[in-house]
């Protein structure tokens, strides 16, 4: 569950924060209040893109950070072990957001930096965020098709399906590309031969480019090196007064000494010390030096590799891995090529095995989701009776199609509100309100099948009212039950279903606009529930009746 939202410096929020409890927690406040803030910034937190202008006016940043208490964290842990980010500990999991006004930010799991995409993917598994217009989703078939396979976990079926589909285009591409005129695959045999021999005759050599380049390095100076090395060599040993010759004097010398003072004893020994390191030194730099050759053929050869070298990487990839790896990809093709006449035969005998596993294994899926229609059907029907629809149908068809990556099923929900009205696909549903609780009672349905511990409803109470209302909160309520719940709502009739109560208000300090956030107990919530119901100016009938509907 979301314990904890701190929200700092996003818009007109300066600082605020909400410790939520399990159950349905409710939001409330009059229309641009700022209840949205609150949502901006969980949608944040949850990886969505920011922008600079979300910072309050004067700060230099806006933040937010949540703190979640997972139940069972296996399955985050083992998505942030995949991230690099360090797992929950006592199941808790801090994500952080901070937005510069200068641009730029940081995102935080566990204090660990995370990409956008690695927020999206902890999200995924936290948090299901419903708004005012994504019911729309649940007009589009995709969509449906993935509530039925969710509601029947199909995941393993659709996944085995999806695998020699893929098979199967791969297989189809690769014929595609074979199949093509005489003249086009003359030329692409022509073209590849050309660049395999183009590669072979330079016999790249991982590494062999970097060697060259430093071969080239001394070759191309060697007269200075040569100059400039057997100037240190004298000055080190070989010539007249050198450190070596100096050393050796002052060893002469120290012998004595040492017989007259005895820290002298040990300056001996430090002056041999480096009479050998300098003699050691002259010797490896002459070993080196005498293999330093100021030879014209070598350099030009030399100059020659180069300039292949960075030729092959300009036109093939910029480093000689690549050069090997186009390669390899393009002896492949030209081998195929060849040889296109056997692999057609061989391709053909494969794709249509492959089709037929398709159509064996999407038929497969396909009676499976059949089952699976009924009884997502029947049960969504029950969720929309409690949701005041006493006499309504809602059907799941499944039909078979054509094959495509989910399967070969066209799936379509078809609803019927009212008695003796036909079954129509929902799409053709114009009312917002009815489309809502559709959306509603199919989430309460999926929330006993999926894991995700919160569940987030900003208005979908919207077009609703009266009895309709209440039959909205009970749902809530009920959700609560098996899941944390936040809902955003502006009828009172959700709100005192409430086992969490926050209200949003605006108000005005020092000239400035501060959206804050109180937690209402008591005479507060019925308040706050008689501004809902008569609006700002509080009449003993209005009080008497939020009370009321408090008790329930």
């Amino acid at each position: 569950m979301l314990v904890t939202l701190r929200v700092k410096n996003l818009a007109l929020v300066e600082s605020v924060r909400l410790d939520f409890e399990s159950g349905l927690n409710v939001i409330t406040g009059e229309t641009g209040a700022g209840k949205s803030i609150l949502l901006g910034a969980l949608h944040l937190l949850l990886g969505d893109r920011a922008d600079k202008k979300y910072v309050r006016a004067g700060a230099d940043a806006c933040g937010a950070e949540a703190l979640f208490k997972l139940a069972q964290p296996k399955a985050m842990n083992d998505l942030l072990e995949s991230l690099g980010v360090a797992p929950c500990e006592d199941g808790q999991l801090i994500i952080r957001r901070i937005v510069k006004a200068a641009g730029g930010g940081q995102n935080l799991i566990n204090d660990s930096p995370v990409t956008l995409q690695g927020l999206k993917q902890v999200g995924e598994l936290l948090v299901d965020m419903h708004g005012p217009y994504d019911h729309q989703s649940l007009l589009n078939p995709t969509f449906q098709l993935d509530v039925l396979d969710a509601y029947g976990h199909l995941e393993e079926p659709r996944a085995a399906y999806a695998s020699v589909y893929v098979e199967l285009g791969a297989l189809e591409a690769e014929r595609e590309e074979l199949q093509g005129g005489d003249q086009d695959v003359a030329g692409q045999i022509d073209l590849l031969t050309f660049r395999v021999k183009e590669i072979e005759e330079l016999a790249p050599v991982e590494g062999e480019d970097e060697a060259v380049a430093r071969e080239h390095q001394t070759v191309s100076h060697a007269q200075r090196i040569l100059e400039l090395g057997d100037g240190v060599r004298r000055a080190m040993q070989e010539g007249e007064g050198s450190a070596f010759d100096g050393l050796a004097a002052a060893q002469r010398q120290l012998e004595e000494l040492s017989r007259l003072l005895p820290e002298a004893e040990e300056w001996k020994r430090e002056a041999r010390s480096l009479a050998m390191q300098v003699q050691a030194l002259s010797e490896a730099m002459g070993s080196t030096l005498d293999r330093v050759e100021a030879d014209p053929a070598r350099l030009q050869w030399l100059e020659q590799r180069l300039a292949a070298y960075q030729k092959m990487k300009r036109k093939y990839g910029g480093s000689v891995a690549d050069v090997l790896a186009v390669l390899a990809e393009n002896k492949e093709r030209l081998r195929r090529l060849l040889t296109r006449g056997e692999r057609l035969t061989e391709l053909d005998g494969r794709l249509a095995l492959v089709r037929a596993q398709v159509m064996k294994k999407g038929r497969v899926l396909g009676k499976q989701r059949r089952e699976v229609a009924e009884k997502l059907a029947r049960a969504v029907t029950v969720e929309l009776r409690e949701l005041g629809f006493p006499h309504s149908a809602f059907a799941v068809e499944v039909t078979e199609g054509e094959p495509q990556a989910s399967g070969l099923d066209v799936v379509a929900f078809g609803f019927a509100p009212n008695v003796g009205e036909p079954m129509r696909p929902l799409r053709d549903i114009a009312s917002s309100g009815e489309i809502s609780r559709v959306m509603l009672a199919t989430k309460a349905v999926l929330a006993g099948h999926d894991r995700i511990p919160v569940l987030v409803f900003d208005e979908v109470d919207a077009n609703l009212g009266g009895e309709m209302g209440n039959a909205v909160g009970r749902k809530l309520a009920q959700l609560g039950r098996s899941h944390q719940v936040l809902c955003i709502t502006h009828l009172p009739q959700v709100a005192v279903h409430g086992d969490t109560h926050f209200a949003v208000a605006k108000r005005v300090r020092d000239q400035r606009t501060f959206t804050e956030v109180d937690r209402l107990e008591g005479e507060a919530r019925v308040e706050e529930i008689a501004r809902m119901l008569g609006g700002k100016d509080l009449t003993k009938v209005t009080m008497q009746h939020a009370r009321a509907m408090l008790k329930g």
